[in-house]
Formats: C-alpha cells, structure tokens, sequence
C-alpha cells in the first residue's frame, strides 16, 4: 500500500491519510470544503462547498496518479437532502463518467460543512 500525500488539499483532520493506493485502485478519505490554502471553510452555499470539494479531491487524485474519469464509485455525504440538485450540478461536471455512487444524508459533519465526499478510482 502507498499514501497519498497532497499540499493542494486538506491535511487530514485526524489519524488517516488524504488516500491509500492499493494494487491499481484508489481509495480517497472523505473531502470537505476547506481551503488548504487558508485551513478555511470560506464557502457557505452547497455550490461554493462543492467546488471547494471537487478542488480538493481533484488535488489527491492527481498526485494519486488519476483522474475524475477514472473514479468507479464515489460516496456523498450532505447535511440537507434539500440540497440534492444543486449538489448534482457542481457534481456533474468533475464526475462526467458517471461512476457509480452512494449519496446519504447525515445529521453533521466535520467543521459543520454541508457536503463531504469520497472517491475510489483505478490508477
């Protein structure tokens, strides 16, 4: 197993790693909206989070190696089911492979954001 380390995303809020590459598949930790340049969460719609996300996880995949195109299945985390469509929308265009995907509401989040999301992709 390697681990990915990225200083274009979020140091990791705990004890694990940005993600684990394992034979030829990634498997990216959960992404929030914070800004590694500023250890902010500067957005405060579901759209400028979701950016924000996607920015990051764009980030690990990168340094991982891969892309958005090659993600096979993503988990989504949002804080308001409410927010589904205009989550979609930002969503739509990183993952334009359509890889298969869990998405769930939660009653919180780390940092209260209001979107979190995680990534497995070939190499």
């Amino acid at each position: 197993m390697n681990t990915i380390y990225t200083k274009n995303a979020p140091e990791a809020l705990g004890p694990y790693s940005q993600a684990i590459i394992t034979g030829n598949m990634v498997f990216t930790s959960g992404q929030i909206a914070i800004n590694p340049d500023t250890n902010t969460v500067e957005a405060s719609d579901i759209e400028g989070q979701t950016e924000q996300v996607m920015k990051n996880l764009g980030a690990v995949l990168k340094e991982a190696g891969t892309s958005f195109e090659k993600a096979v299945k993503t988990t989504c985390f949002l804080k308001n089911m409410s927010d589904f469509g205009a989550f979609n929308g930002v969503y739509g265009k990183y993952f334009t492979s359509k890889p298969a995907r869990s998405c769930v509401a939660v009653k919180e989040l780390p940092k209260d954001v209001l979107v979190e999301v995680e990534v497995i992709a070939e190499i």
